[in-house]
Order: C-alpha cells, then structure tokens, then sequence
C-alpha cells in the first residue's frame, strides 16, 4: 500500500524534499477545487491532497491563506508563468528583467490585495524551519529571469543582485510606492522599472575581480 504523503516518517532521508512536495500537492488541490468555481472547505482539499487536516494546518494555519496563497497561484499562472515559458520572452538579461517588471506590474490590480492579505496573515506566523517562505514564488522567478547571467557572473554577485531584485520587484515595494509615497500607477511603474533596471545595470558595471 502506498503511504499517504502525510503519513512519511519526519526522520525519513529526503525530509525537506517530502515536505515540498507535500506543500505542493495541497496548492494543487486548492487550485484545481478553486478553477471548478467554488470555495473549497478543507475537508475538500484534504481528500483531493490525499493528505490530512492536521497536515494542511502545519502548513496553512488558516483556510484563508491557503486560499488567498492558491488564488495568487492561479493568477501567476496566468501572467508570470506564461512569460518565463514564451519562446518570444528576451534573452538581454536587462530587457528579461524589465518585461518581467512589466508584467508583475501588470497584475497587480488582481494581486495587490491578495499580497496584502497573504502578509497579514502570515507576519507572525511561525511555521516549520524548512516551510517555504512568504513569498517564495517570487526567488524562484527571478532565479529564471536572471538564468542568462548565471555564467556571466560570480556567484556572490548572482545572489546579491537576486536579493536586491526581491526587494524591488515585489509586493511590498508596490505598498511603499503607493500607500507612503502616494504614486498612481504610471509613475508606480516608471520608478519600478527604474530601479530594476539600475540594479542589473549596475552589477553588470562592477570591475571583474
């Protein structure tokens, strides 16, 4: 009999791995339950996971996050993803960089709120050391976006640009812009890309040790 993916022993090898693909499987079940058209509860996600209740709390302390997490998901889906998987999307690392700005930017009428209640309701959360964290989907886009400059630059300088991009291309720099500075959206958008740009530009400028 096959174990349920909740049912693997926490110091079996392979832990982390497990627990990702654990995580994974419950998105998936709430985005397909969701894509039916309606509010799934989570005794409806838990049967379509395969997983239990008591597992999905250890990952989702409430309904609403996972809820609000596998909504964001769907709209990715929809916008991100099918950026990063178009054979037309750029190969000049700044010009990736910049329609990925654009298209973050793009979404975020829909994503916006989603973002503001995701970090509501994950601030003080404390979940297991190896959950994934807010904003996750995020690192790995832009590990994608950036995949050109990979050879290009020294490791150091690959994290180091990724990290400042997590900050500039995210929700929260979108919060600060609107809700501190007051910018409408133009002008949101133009200091953005900006910055985006400014940062890729500027590693790519840095002497070669």
């Amino acid at each position: 009999m096959t174990a349920r993916q909740d049912e693997i022993s926490p110091g079996s090898s392979g832990r982390t791995a497990q627990r990702r693909r654990t995580r994974e499987a419950i998105l998936a079940a709430t985005k397909r339950l969701l894509a039916d058209g309606h509010t799934p509860s989570i005794d409806e996600i838990a049967v379509d996971a395969d997983v239990s209740r008591r597992t999905i709390y250890m990952y989702f302390p409430t309904l609403d996050q996972l809820l609000v997490d596998a909504t964001s998901g769907l709209l990715s889906e929809r916008t991100i993803e099918a950026l990063l998987g178009s054979p037309d999307f750029e190969t000049d690392p700044l010009d990736r960089v910049d329609e990925f700005a654009k298209s973050l930017l793009g979404m975020a009428p829909q994503a916006l709120p989603l973002a503001r209640t995701i970090m509501r309701l994950t601030v003080d959360t404390e979940l297991p050391a190896d959950a994934a964290r807010r904003g996750y989907r995020r690192i790995e886009w832009l590990g994608r976006v950036l995949e050109p400059l990979r050879g290009q630059l020294r490791d150091e300088q690959f994290e180091r640009l990724t990290s400042a991009l997590a900050v500039v291309l995210g929700w929260e720099a979108m919060i600060v812009l609107q809700d501190t500075r007051g910018l409408d959206s133009a002008d949101e958008e133009r200091v953005i890309r900006w910055m985006a740009r400014t940062l890729v530009t500027a590693i790519l400028d840095e002497p070669a040790s």
